[in-house]
C-alpha cells in the first residue's frame, strides 16, 4: 500500500506556515486522524494505518509543526498545544462528516483539547499514554532529552540512540526499529544526520516551570467515547490518573505490560485493540 503526501498552509501568529500529513486509504474512507508525540513524526503510525486503510478507513497522519516534513516555526514559544490545534484545526476543516482521533502523547493532549470544543467533529477518541495529568518527574526527564544538539555519522548510530531514548516503546523488531531511525532523520549542513524536528521544540520547557502538567479542566470537558491506553511502566500516565480516568463514564482503560511511554502501537495486539474500538466493538 502506496500512502500519498500532502501539505496546506495554515494561519498563526501573523504568517502562513506548511503542515504536511501522510494519507492512507481510500479517499472516500471514513477519516482517522492520527498525532505522533514530542518529538516523534507522522510515519510513526504507518502500521496501525495500513490497518485501518485495509479495513476502509481513511487515515491522515500529520507532522506537528516543526516536526518530520512540516515547516520549522520562526518563533520558538509557539510550540505549544494551542498552536499545534489551530494548525490541525486546519486540516480538520478539509474533512467531512465525524473524525475519528488517535494521539499518542502529545497527540492525545492536542486530541483532549479538539475534543473538548464545543461542537466537536470528533466521535472517538484514543488516548495513548496521556492523561489529565503528568507528573513533574516525568516533564523534567522530558525537558532534559528534547532540547539536546544531536547528530549522527551514520543511519546505525541514529537508529542506536533512539533504540536507547524510546526502549519504553516496548518489543520492537529490527525492521521496526529501522523504520523509525529511518524517518526520523534529517540530513545536516555538514553532512551528517540529525532529528526529524527542530531544536527549537525544547525552548517552551526551558521558559516554563517544569512542575507538573494539570490538564484536568480540559479532560472534563471531553464527553466522546474514549479508549485509554497505559504503557504498565509509564511515568507519564501513571497507574493512579489512569484509574481515576476510567472511572468516567465512555472510558474504556487497556494496560500494556512491559511497556512504559508509549505503546508503538506497532504490535498487533495493540492495533487489533485501537482497530477493533474505532470501529465500535468496544
Amino acid at each position: 500500500m502506496t500512502p500519498r503526501q500532502h501539505r496546506l498552509r495554515y494561519l498563526l501568529a501573523g504568517g502562513f506556515h506548511e503542515l504536511a500529513w501522510t494519507e492512507w486509504g481510500p479517499a472516500e474512507g471514513a477519516p482517522v486522524v492520527c498525532v505522533h508525540g514530542l518529538t516523534r513524526t507522522g510515519r510513526d503510525f504507518d502500521e496501525l494505518a495500513q490497518a485501518l486503510a485495509a479495513r476502509g478507513r481513511r487515515v491522515l497522519c500529520p507532522d506537528l509543526p516543526g516536526r518530520g516534513a512540516s515547516a520549522w516555526l520562526p518563533e520558538p514559544m509557539l510550540y505549544t498545544p494551542p498552536c499545534y490545534v489551530v494548525a490541525l484545526a486546519h486540516l480538520l476543516a478539509r474533512l467531512e462528516g465525524p473524525v475519528d482521533w488517535v494521539g499518542t502523547s502529545l497527540g492525545g493532549i492536542c486530541g483532549m483539547m479538539v475534543a473538548a470544543g464545543a461542537n466537536t467533529p470528533l466521535r472517538r477518541l484514543v488516548l495513548n499514554d496521556i492523561g489529565s495529568r503528568i507528573p513533574a518527574e516525568a516533564v523534567s526527564r522530558i525537558a532534559g532529552y528534547v532540547k539536546l544538539p544531536l547528530a549522527f555519522d551514520a543511519i546505525e548510530a541514529l537508529e542506536a540512540h533512539l533504540r536507547q531514548v524510546h526502549a519504553p516503546f516496548g518489543q520492537l523488531t529490527d525492521a521496526q526499529w529501522r523504520h523509525l531511525a529511518e524517518t526520523s532523520a534529517r540530513r545536516l549542513p555538514d553532512g551528517r544526520l540529525g532529528l526529524h524536528y527542530d531544536p527549537a521544540i525544547g525552548i517552551p520547557f526551558e521558559a516554563g516551570e517544569t512542575g507538573a502538567v494539570e490538564l484536568g479542566a480540559v479532560w472534563q470537558r471531553v464527553a466522546v467515547p474514549v479508549l485509554l491506553l497505559r504503557g504498565a511502566e509509564s511515568d507519564i500516565l501513571d497507574a493512579a490518573t489512569a484509574r481515576e480516568m476510567a472511572a468516567k463514564p465512555g472510558v474504556e482503560l487497556v494496560e500494556w505490560p512491559g511497556v512504559g511511554h508509549a505503546p508503538a502501537l506497532m504490535d498487533q495486539a495493540q492495533i487489533a485493540r485501537v482497530s477493533a474500538f474505532l470501529e465500535g466493538r468496544g
